[in-house]
This record gives C-alpha cells, sequence and structure tokens, in this order.
C-alpha cells in the first residue's frame, strides 16, 4: 500500500469522524426547537443572583425565600436532566469604617421601639462556605431567617434544572427606632449599568448604594449624580473599588454637597460587574429598597400604585442630547385617563423632573404609562414612582420603578397567607395570565387561576394561596398565548402597631430561557 493510498484513508477517517461528531452535536439536535422563523429558545444552564445587606438595626428581622418554578428547566428534549444546585451563600464581610466609601453605622441605641436598650453585637465575620438557603427542587421553594444587623449580602448560583426562572426575595421588617419599615427587594442579576430614579440627599434621606461584587476580581465602579439642573458634581464618586466577593454600602449624601429631594443615580462599571440597589430611608416615612428602573427607552411602564396610597411623586430623567415631552395616563379599573394638570410633562436633557401626584389613585389600583407626544420625539428616559401610605406619623414608604413586561413568566418568591395583591396591566391590548400559587416552604397544595385584563386597564387582584399552606410561597405569572404585553407588580402588607408597612416588587421576565440561533452542518469548512 502506498503513501498515497495510506493518504485518503487517514482523509475518509477523519471525515467521518468530523461528521459524526457534528451530527452527535448539532445544535438544535433535540431540544431546540428551531425553524425558518427565528432561533430556538432554550432553558438557561446557569442563574445568578445578588442580595444586598439587609440592615443596619439590631431589630431587623429579614426573611430569604427563594423558589424555582416548574416549566422550561424540564424540556430537555430526551436528554437525562441535571438536578443542579442552587444555594445563596454569604459575600465576604463588608468594607470596615474607615473606608471612605463605607458609612458610619446608626444602630438604634435603646429608643423608641428597643425597650431593652440591645447594644451592638461584636461583629461575626460569615462563612462564605456556609449556605444561607438551599434550593433542593423546582416547584417547591425554600426559605432561611437572619436577624439584627449583621446579616450579611448574599451571593448565589443555580445550574441544571433549578437555573431557569430562579428567584429570591429579601424581606426586612424593622419593627422599632427611627428606621422603622418593610422593606422588601428581589434578589438581582450582576450588571455593569443602573439607573435610580427617585434617590435623595434631603436631610430628612439616609440613601444607600449597596454594591455587591459576585466574582473573583475586583470591579471598579462610577457613580453620577443628575438633580434638577443636571449633573451634580462629586469627585469621590469615581473609580469605587468593590473588592472579590465583597459588598460596599455608600452613603449618597458623602458624594456630593448638594442637599436635593429628587435625584437619578446612574452606576456604571468601569471594570467587572456587580448588583447594586438603594436602600433609601426617611425619618419620617420609613424605608424601603430602590430597585433600578428599566433600561432606558422613549415609554414606560409604572405598574401597581396601591389603591388606599396618600402621596405618589414621579421622578423622571430623560437621557441624550434631546429633551423629553411626554404624555402621563394613569390605568384603572375601567381604563385610563390623564391625571390633573399632567396632560404632557417636559423633562430637559440630562434632568432630573419630580411631579407630585398626591392620592392620584383614589381608592381605586393604578398604574402608570409614560409615552413620548407626537411631537416629543424618541428621547429615552428612565422613572420611579415614589409611593406613600398612611398619614401622620404612621407613614410608610415604597418604591415602584419602570420595569420590563412580564414576558414569558416572572415569579414574585415571597408571599404570606394575607397581604399580597398582585397588579397586572395591559398597556395596548387585552392581556392573559396564568397565575400560580407554589407549595408553601412548610406544606400546601398549589392553586392556579387565570386573569384576563382589559387594555388599558389596571386588574388588582387578591392571588391565589396554596390549598393548606404552611409557611411562605411563591407566585409565577405566565403570559398565554396570543396575550397582549402584561406588566405586574406584587404588593406586600405587613402593617403593624397601627402602620400600614409594605413593599412593591415588580415582576419583569426571568429570562428563563436563551435564543440560539439556528445551524446546519456545512462541511466547506474542511477545505483548504
Amino acid at each position: 500500500m502506498n503513501r498515497s493510498t495510506l493518504s485518503l484513508i487517514a482523509a475518509a477517517v477523519a471525515l467521518a469522524a468530523v461528521t459524526g461528531f457534528a451530527a452527535v452535536t448539532a445544535p438544535g439536535g433535540g431540544s431546540a426547537k428551531a425553524d425558518a422563523k427565528g432561533p430556538a429558545r432554550l432553558p438557561v444552564e446557569r442563574s445568578s443572583l445578588l442580595c444586598p445587606a439587609p440592615s443596619l438595626s439590631e431589630l431587623a428581622e429579614t426573611t430569604y425565600t427563594t423558589y424555582t418554578p416548574k416549566g422550561s428547566g424540564d424540556d430537555t428534549g430526551g436528554k437525562a436532566a441535571t438536578p443542579g444546585t442552587a444555594v445563596l451563600k454569604p459575600a465576604a464581610t463588608p468594607l470596615t469604617d474607615d473606608t471612605a466609601t463605607k458609612p458610619t453605622d446608626k444602630p438604634d441605641k435603646g429608643g423608641k421601639g428597643d425597650k431593652k436598650g440591645k447594644k451592638d453585637k461584636p461583629s461575626e465575620k460569615p462563612d462564605p462556605n456556609k449556605a444561607v438557603v438551599t434550593l433542593k427542587e423546582p416547584g417547591k421553594p425554600a426559605s432561611a431567617t437572619a436577624s439584627g444587623s449583621d446579616a450579611p449580602a448574599l451571593t448565589g448560583s443555580a445550574d441544571g434544572l433549578l437555573a431557569p426562572g430562579w428567584a429570591a426575595q429579601q424581606t426586612t421588617v424593622v419593627s422599632g427606632g427611627d428606621t422603622r419599615a418593610v422593606l422588601g427587594t428581589r434578589c438581582t442579576a450582576p450588571d455593569t449599568d443602573f439607573w435610580f430614579p427617585g434617590a435623595s440627599t434631603a436631610k430628612t434621606r439616609q440613601d444607600y448604594v449597596h454594591l455587591t461584587n459576585p466574582d473573583d476580581s475586583a470591579a471598579v465602579v462610577d457613580i453620577e449624580l443628575f438633580g434638577k439642573d443636571g449633573p451634580v458634581k462629586s469627585e469621590v464618586g469615581e473609580g469605587i473599588t468593590v473588592p472579590a466577593k465583597s459588598s460596599v454600602p455608600v452613603l449618597l449624601s458623602t458624594l456630593s454637597t448638594v442637599v436635593a429631594d429628587d435625584l437619578t443615580v446612574h452606576v456604571a462599571t468601569r471594570s467587572g460587574r456587580v448588583g447594586a440597589v438603594i436602600q433609601a430611608s426617611d425619618a419620617k416615612a420609613g424605608a424601603d429598597w430602590l430597585p433600578a428602573s428599566a433600561d432606558p427607552a422613549a415609554s414606560q411602564v409604572l405598574p401597581g400604585i396601591p389603591a388606599d396610597a396618600t402621596d405618589v411623586r414621579l421622578v423622571v430623567h430623560a437621557k441624550g442630547t434631546d429633551d423629553a415631552d411626554l404624555k402621563v395616563r394613569l390605568a384603572g379599573g375601567s381604563g385610563s385617563f390623564t391625571p390633573a394638570g399632567l396632560d404632557t410633562v417636559h423633562v430637559k436633557s440630562g434632568m432630573t423632573a419630580s411631579f407630585d401626584l398626591k392620592n392620584v389613585t383614589r381608592g381605586e389600583a393604578g398604574s402608570l404609562f409614560l409615552t413620548p407626544t407626537s411631537d416629543g420625539g424618541k428621547t429615552p428616559i428612565v422613572a420611579a414612582l415614589r409611593v406613600v401610605r398612611g398619614t401622620g406619623d404612621k407613614q410608610e414608604t415604597a418604591y415602584i420603578p419602570a420595569t420590563a413586561p412580564v414576558g414569558d413568566r416572572s415569579t414574585a418568591a415571597d408571599n404570606r397567607a394575607k397581604g399580597s395583591t398582585l397588579a397586572l396591566t395591559a398597556p395596548t391590548a387585552a392581556a392573559t395570565v396564568k397565575v400560580t400559587a407554589s407549595p408553601g416552604t412548610e406544606g400546601g397544595e398549589p392553586q392556579t387561576k387565570t386573569y384576563t385584563v382589559k387594555a388599558g386597564t389596571t386588574l388588582a387582584v387578591e392571588p391565589p394561596v396554596p390549598a393548606g399552606l404552611k409557611g411562605s410561597y411563591a407566585l409565577t405569572v405566565e403570559t398565554q398565548p396570543g396575550s397582549g404585553p402584561v406588566y405586574a407588580s406584587r404588593t406586600l402588607a405587613l402593617p403593624q402597631d397601627g402602620i400600614p408597612m409594605f413593599t412593591v416588587q415588580t415582576l419583569p421576565d426571568d429570562k428563563g430561557t436563551v435564543a440560539v440561533p439556528a445551524a446546519k452542518q456545512d462541511l466547506s469548512v474542511l477545505d483548504d
């Protein structure tokens, strides 16, 4: 056998090996359902979430609830399913008080609501390898609790069947002191860019930006402030280092001497990625977490203003080089209308504007639609609502940022037997959603109900509760085929001592699936 024959045999063997491998690993084989209309959608294989450090108060009681709905992760196209893991663990200890970006802690000192005069406990360094809460299977939530001011920020990841749609909620009740409130936030994925309209450096406010770095290398972050006259000068907001596996709280009033009732905060990373959320505390009206607004866009939706809101304030920032002229519509149960005096609003480029809507809902839950006027251009905006319930010394505050639509599916992880209200709004066309109440963390049977929302309205409902509920449970909202886009939020009310304490979480798409481009085998890549 000569060399030419040997070469031909070797080439044939190599070609067979390559084509065989391509057949086994071809994208779309089995679970990828691609067609000529576009890419297939497959369940994500890994998810990451970050939760901020809950509170500086010794009276804080925090509940963590985590949940993965059954569904897309089970679609494996006949392949063996990977059970997976989903764990939230402590980030490393926050930076010490002598760090420039770390505010001075002000724990309660035995005053109002602290009859025993509790003293600070010695700081204990959390074990980053010890799980705070572990989820074991899709369709059944898990929870854990923490007390006092030592509860750390958490970082977590999920893979296998637990990754698609993985959600976590952090709910903190501070029963007394100057910071008495219910503070709730969805734990969110790390990112590189965040916008927070609705922050403040007013004398009655103490607003912290919490930055959490989940990665093994340091992240470098810039924080910009924008007020009613444009950018607010700040030199110390540039180049803030967030060490690996650490959480850094930054007090906004340390970044500038300017005192402003309404600010927009822009957090962007120069390197790395972080989780970012603002803890906003008001000496007169309680506290809550201010999450990031949806990505800047010409139109925004802010769903779920409670029916009994006593004061509502809209904060809008215009990003870019052009001003924004906007129509404001409030969608209630029977239709939408323009709030008095707000036919249109004008927001100058690069500036933050605020508008007092007072008790705009007047006993009926509603949602706010912001759209450009016919000649208002396409200037991207970000927006948020500051919502107050109660009066006098019995007020409580929550925030509703502009949000993305529910999309395929979204989950509110922490709900109780009483106190949850689900708000659904359909800005452009009628929408239909299926709402599933999971089993409880300690027992109960799931329940499902379908709701239809008329175009241009808001439907506020008490969602289904698991039969025989024990513990807390998760609510999953799924947009049905043929439905128009729907936006949603969940209000959790936990009243205490006559104070209507509450928190609101929006429900954007959980991004449990990812688009995988259709592909075909192409042997031309083997040509010389």
